[in-house]
């Protein structure tokens, strides 16, 4: 089973609609998903800080900025 984790922000209104989208999509197709901030680990904001929010699967980077829900859906199918 996959596991998807979205890296936000505080006060970033792009990561609350992708935060919205990941918890609608994993929801449904009952993948559990989380929500890392950014700026609570020195390491994340060094890879990801400047692109937020970014989605991982598993661990691997999948995409940033907005979720691309049927590539998203494609990725948790295999």
């Amino acid at each position: 089973m996959h596991e998807v984790t979205v890296i936000s922000r505080e006060g970033c209104h792009s990561c609350v609609d992708a935060i919205a989208d990941v918890r609608r999509i994993c929801d449904e197709l009952g993948v559990p998903w989380s929500v890392s901030d950014v700026d609570a680990d020195v390491e994340l904001r060094a890879e990801y800080g400047d692109r937020v929010p970014v989605i991982l699967i598993d661990g691997a980077e999948h995409g940033f900025w907005k979720v691309e829900e049927e590539r998203l859906r494609r990725a948790l199918a295999n």
